[in-house]
């Protein structure tokens, strides 16, 4: 063992968070311990707010929800994993406190800030009365009622668990990642002047990550993971008959082909799922059943969003072999649910 004082550290720390949390979580009367009572009531709210998930899906939201896990969302852009986020809280009834990663984002911007301008307004009035109580004032002006709070923080403090959506992760860097470890495993936020806050509710915490940066292993350590992958073309054909319920089988899957397609042509930006619900939309109010070679020109906009797709779907037969491509696609798709 090459340092072994570092390593006792470590595990003492480890051990303390964990008896903290442990403690902090048991003394919470059962309702505000979890989002959901059975893994019926995910898998028929998931559902019934129209997100197709399998099994392995359901059961880790359901025992990440009843563990106060965290749950980390690995795969690329456009599969599901923000929406996933949005149909937990639907299934629950809740809200989102969404937050929204990008480079350089801040401790201001994830947990709040003290408002200075209503500071100084307050200061300015309370000295324009005579015997100020100057002690009183500095503790009064570091109070919750002077702080603007962010995403982290408005998610401890609501009284029904809410979802808190770490949306994008992989945006910020190891630094970032290191001040949500104290929210993730005791339930609270230490903030300069402030003070400690703690959770009035735990919420459910969903991480999502499009892979640009790994995520560091503390996080991981502490988070459920799920796999996000684009949808298979049979979950993708159900995914579209939820929204155009009123369309044939054979419309469904020929938008689950055509997708298949599409991402399987290594596109820069490969369609996401909402993206083909909308081109689904966009069809159907061009009364069209389905794509056909003659109508490159009209949906180039809706499935090229990048130059470098746009040329690559105007190549000579191009975009008819993709069509083709599709076809078959949605020919095995329609025979996969026969069978």
């Amino acid at each position: 063992m090459a340092h072994p004082p570092r390593d006792l550290t470590e595990i003492s720390f480890a051990v303390r968070f964990f008896t903290l949390r442990t403690e902090f979580v048991s003394s919470w009367p059962e309702e505000r311990r979890g989002m959901f009572l059975t893994l019926q009531d995910v898998e028929a709210g998931l559902r019934a707010t129209g997100y197709i998930a399998d099994s392995i899906a359901t059961t880790t939201v359901y025992l990440a929800a009843r563990l106060q896990k965290p749950l980390l969302l690995e795969g690329p852009a456009g599969s599901g994993k923000t929406q996933l986020a949005y149909a937990v809280a639907d299934a629950a009834g809740t809200t989102v406190e969404r937050l929204q990663c990008y480079e350089g984002i801040n401790e201001e911007k994830a947990i709040g800030k003290f408002d200075e301008p209503l500071q100084r307004l307050c200061v300015e009035l309370k000295t324009k009365s005579s015997g100020v109580d100057w002690e009183s004032l500095q503790t009064e002006l570091h109070s919750q009622q002077f702080f603007s709070a962010g995403s982290l923080l408005r998610a401890l403090q609501c009284e029904k668990p809410c979802v808190l959506l770490i949306d994008e992760l992989d945006k910020v860097d190891h630094a970032f990642e290191a001040l949500l470890l104290e929210l993730l495993s005791v339930w609270q936020l230490s903030i300069p002047k402030l003070g400690t806050i703690k959770a009035k509710s735990i919420p459910f915490v969903v991480l999502t990550s499009n892979e640009e940066r790994r995520i560091g292993d503390p996080l991981r350590r502490r988070s459920f993971y799920l796999r996000v992958e684009h949808p298979t073309a049979e979950r993708e054909a159900e995914i579209v008959a939820l929204r155009t319920p009123d369309s044939s089988h054979e419309f469904h899957a020929g938008m689950a082909g055509l997708a298949k397609a599409l991402r399987g042509w290594s596109l820069e930006k490969p369609p996401s799922v909402s993206e083909i619900l909308d081109l689904a939309q966009a069809l159907k109010v061009l009364g069209a059943e389905r794509v056909t070679a003659e109508m490159r020109d009209v949906l180039l906009p809706l499935l090229a969003k990048t130059e470098a797709d746009r040329r690559k779907l105007l190549l000579r037969d191009g975009f008819a072999s993709l069509v083709y491509d599709a076809q078959q696609y949605s020919a095995d798709t329609l025979r996969g649910s026969v069978a």
